[in-house]
């Protein structure tokens, strides 16, 4: 990116972070990408492997064990070229955080080799998701489909979470929820490529099917399920950064995703506001309006990407201090991120609305960005509406929803 005012107002410095080299291939694809539905081949075998996949990991883990910050301004590059890449990565990221925790220090080893063989993990569990499993021997043998795979297509493994059924095929009560990790290459497990959202489109955020696919007992745990943060407080875990719930980082890493994605869509309307011409042949850029507009779009961005370096901070200084989470602190970096994409939301509206009917007839980069953009806000661990309710309920002192 060149120098421009947006870059002198909100400096950043992308030559020292871990993803530089393939910045550029990461904005070369982006539009293909988008037409395609697919990343490009280079792109994903230029990540696999390398240190931008193993930021997550602790040494221990054979990782980089970059700081929540440093993976937060990773994020933000490279949603600034490629947003579908950006989701796969923080998806990777954000999953393998929980997969660390939920797993914990007796599956050291194997979590390791996925980290010293630079391999890609996704976690299929969202709305309509439904594993089950009967149990024969030494194994568990799975069935059911489980929805929103972001990236399952370039991954080599997923999480899975299933309930097991007992001799009668019936689900056992209590519920016995478990959870593990299998290849993706596993005989039975088939990728269904049904994302067709609006946005995001080569994020392959799809649907996994299970037939009959087994996995070691040995490889199962117990499932938190709603009161998984507050279990990873306790229990013994790999390395104090994993008692971090994995819902919370990843709203962090979102919210810079999305200030990425704001401050190239700045700097590109800014660069036609020079050229633009209004009805009459006037000069856009003496338009009041548009000054404002593209002022206020800024301004927002600045609030938002400040709010969002605050939080990771607090929770840098959280895992270096070895601090257990609280529940406020929980609810507070979820709230920061929540309200910052809303401000980042406003300010893609007004760069809409500066380029009103012109930017409407020509399409281009805008209208990609402004697609992905609308997934950022809509996302559960980050939606105002799930989100404002749980810190509504928990500042009246009302016991939280379990979601």
């Amino acid at each position: 990116m060149t120098e421009d005012a947006v870059a002198q107002f909100l400096p950043t410095d992308e030559a020292k972070l871990l993803v530089e080299p393939v910045l550029a291939a990461l904005e070369a694809q982006a539009s293909n990408a988008d037409r395609t539905r697919t990343i490009a081949s280079e792109v994903t075998e230029s990540l696999r492997g390398s240190d931008v996949m193993r930021m997550a990991a602790t040494t221990e883990l054979g990782g980089v064990e970059s700081s929540i910050l440093e993976m937060g301004r990773e994020f933000e590059a490279i949603a600034a070229r490629c947003p579908s890449t950006a989701w796969v990565l923080w998806n990777h990221l954000a999953v393998f955080h929980l997969f660390v925790g939920t797993l914990g220090p007796e599956h050291h080893r194997f979590l390791q080799e996925i980290v010293e063989s630079g391999e890609w993990v996704c976690f299929p569990a969202g709305a309509g998701s439904g594993v089950h499993a009967r149990i024969e021997g030494d194994e568990a043998i799975l069935n059911g489909k489980a929805t929103f795979g972001t990236g399952g297509r370039y991954a080599d493994h997923c999480g899975v979470v299933f309930a097991v059924l007992d001799d009668d095929g019936e689900l056992v009560r209590p519920m016995d929820l478990r959870f593990s990790i299998v290849s993706t290459s596993s005989e039975g497990l088939k990728i269904d490529p049904t994302w067709d959202g609006s946005g995001l489109r080569a994020s392959a955020t799809d649907d996994l099917h299970y037939s009959e696919v087994r996995v070691p007992l040995s490889r199962c745990v117990p499932w938190y399920g709603a009161n998984r943060a507050e279990s990873l407080r306790t229990v013994p875990v790999i390395h104090h950064r994993y008692r971090e719930d994995w819902v919370g980082i990843s709203d962090l890493w979102l919210g810079w995703m999305a200030a990425g994605l704001v401050r190239r869509s700045i700097q590109e309307v800014a660069a036609a506001t020079l050229e633009r011409r209004v009805i009459m042949g006037g000069k856009m850029i003496e338009k009041p309006a548009a000054q404002i507009n593209i002022g206020r779009a800024t301004a927002l961005l600045s609030s938002a990407r400040a709010a969002i370096e605050k939080a990771c901070d607090e929770i840098d200084q959280r895992i270096e201090s070895q601090t257990v989470p609280s529940e406020a602190d929980y609810l507070r970096q979820m709230s920061i991120i929540s309200m910052s994409v809303e401000q980042l939301a406003e300010a893609m509206q007004l760069l809409e609305r500066t380029q009103g009917g012109n930017g409407l007839r020509e399409g281009g980069n805008f209208e990609r960005r402004y697609r992905d953009f609308r997934a950022m806000p809509l996302h559960i661990n980050v939606h105002q509406d799930r989100v404002t309710h749980q810190l509504g309920r928990f500042v009246l002192d009302i016991e939280r929803d379990p979601f």
